[in-house]
């Protein structure tokens, strides 16, 4: 397994959570954390007996003011009436991930909860025992639902998913203090990020290999170009473009479709959105978010728990990945046409009246409809509930999500085009010069059937997705 540091509260990165999430690293505990988690806890027993304490001797919500019964009853009370537990169940990874989260936010010291939970959290990780989560019953203002099914697995009212996993005691200052967090938005954010990244990368491989392919002018990516407007990671793309294309035959135009002109001008805002999505998920997956606070002088009650930033930070990389590609699908149009490529129409191979990459435009455009019918700003929503009192969320969670389905969307969309461009670099191998980019023809070229008469095009585009990952590292 990977290695990474022990989970501390404080260092947890998005790629050391994907590595927990899908088995790549193990699970280890900071025991300096752990001696934290036990004193902050202590401190919130203590404020018990000088007064109200949000969620542990009183209600929660509109019911803040009412006194709490029997401290056991409350705590598996509160966990009970939160666990609404409907829509489909999360999957392996993301549940780990949200676990994972879970606990390094435990382990920042804030949340007051006892050691022992913090410990079989730990345990269920290391032994590879599995939540089942429901996502539904979010709305940036913390998991609760989701969240309060993973405390009743804790305490042995819930069956584990998979594995069995410790069972503990959850008590009054454990029940709020499990549930006080959006661990499975972060979660759910922080994948969906590591696709995009990945997704990324890979896009600017794909589209030098449809310059290369569409003969196109390599003074676009020129690095004069783009010094004269230094906009955060341009120059960056436009220099990978460079350097990708470098040594290609002469130009077919003066000047290309926008599909091959504009490639670092549109990757780059994504691609800045990424870094900045990825400094909010850090900050997130090390926070001592719960309500109320526990620190070294005592409980404070706030509003920590509005993932307000993240929420913005979602939108803006929702909105800056879409234009990336819509410019895969134009790329994939240049493609289909014989006038660009000096080839057949949608490169067809086989007799006349041949279809060749037709359809695949068509399947494009349906998902990147798909994606548009999703793209409204989730931060713009509204609401009130709980009586009134709570009066706006973020929506980070529903953000989350969306980006998740952009990232299990875009694949097969940069496979269209990876399918078309290989496909017309073997009709034309001579605009392939030496370096990456044959290296990354050369990658596809062995994956991709060679028989390009008509015929079902599904097993090559689903080939082509597969493959992306490792054009991203090239």
């Amino acid at each position: 397994m990977q290695g990474f540091g022990p989970l501390d509260g404080h260092s947890l990165s998005v790629e050391g959570l994907v590595a927990i999430a899908t088995g790549a690293a193990d699970v280890t505990v900071d025991p300096a954390a752990l001696t934290r988690v036990e004193t902050r806890h202590a401190i919130l027993q203590a404020a018990l007996s000088h007064g109200a304490v949000y969620g542990a001797n009183t209600g929660v919500g509109a019911n803040r003011h009412e006194a709490a019964g029997e401290p056991s009853e409350h705590a598996l009370r509160l966990l009970r009436s939160h666990c609404a537990g409907v829509g489909p169940e999360e999957d392996d990874v993301t549940a780990r991930a949200a676990m994972t989260v879970r606990l390094n936010q435990i382990l920042a010291g804030g949340s007051g909860i006892s050691r022992r939970v913090a410990e079989a959290l730990a345990a269920a990780l290391h032994q590879g025992a599995v939540p089942a989560l429901h996502p539904w019953g979010a709305i940036g203002t913390a998991d609760l639902s989701a969240l309060a099914e993973l405390g009743l697995t804790l305490a042995g009212e819930r069956p584990w998913r998979h594995g069995a996993g410790p069972i503990t005691t959850i008590d009054a200052t454990d029940a709020l203090p499990m549930i006080s967090s959006s661990a499975l938005t972060v979660a759910t954010a922080a994948l969906a990020l590591a696709s995009v990244q990945s997704q990324l990368r890979a896009s600017i491989v794909v589209a030098a290999l449809s310059f290369l392919a569409l003969r196109g002018n390599p003074e676009a990516y020129d690095p004069a170009v783009h010094e004269a407007r230094a906009h955060p990671q341009q120059a960056r793309v436009a220099a990978t473009l460079h350097a990708l294309v470098s040594g290609c035959g002469p130009a077919a135009r003066i000047q290309d479709p926008f599909g091959l002109r504009v490639v670092p001008q549109v990757t780059a805002p994504a691609v800045h959105a990424a870094r900045e999505l990825g400094g909010v998920l850090t900050a997130e997956l090390n926070a001592a978010v719960e309500n109320p606070l526990v620190t070294d002088d005592g409980v404070l009650h706030h509003g920590q728990f509005h993932t307000a930033t993240l929420a913005t930070a979602l939108d803006a990389m929702r909105s800056a990945f879409l234009p990336v590609l819509s410019l895969s699908s134009a790329r994939l149009g240049l493609l289909m046409r014989p006038d660009l490529t000096g080839l057949r129409a949608f490169l067809a191979a086989g007799p006349p009246g041949s279809s060749g990459l037709m359809i695949s435009e068509y399947v494009v455009q349906d998902l990147l409809t798909q994606i548009r019918v999703g793209m409204q700003p989730t931060a713009a929503g509204t609401l009130s509930i709980s009586l009134g009192l709570e009066e706006h969320a973020s929506f980070a969670t529903q953000g989350a999500r969306s980006l998740r389905t952009m990232t299990a969307l875009a694949p097969m969309m940069l496979a269209a085009e990876l399918v078309a461009a290989v496909r017309a670099l073997r009709m034309a191998p001579g605009r392939l010069p030496a370096g990456l980019a044959h290296e990354a023809f050369e990658l596809a070229d062995k994956s991709l059937a060679a028989d390009e008469d008509d015929r079902p095009l599904g097993p090559s585009l689903e080939r082509a997705a597969a493959l992306l990952p490792l054009l991203g590292e090239l």
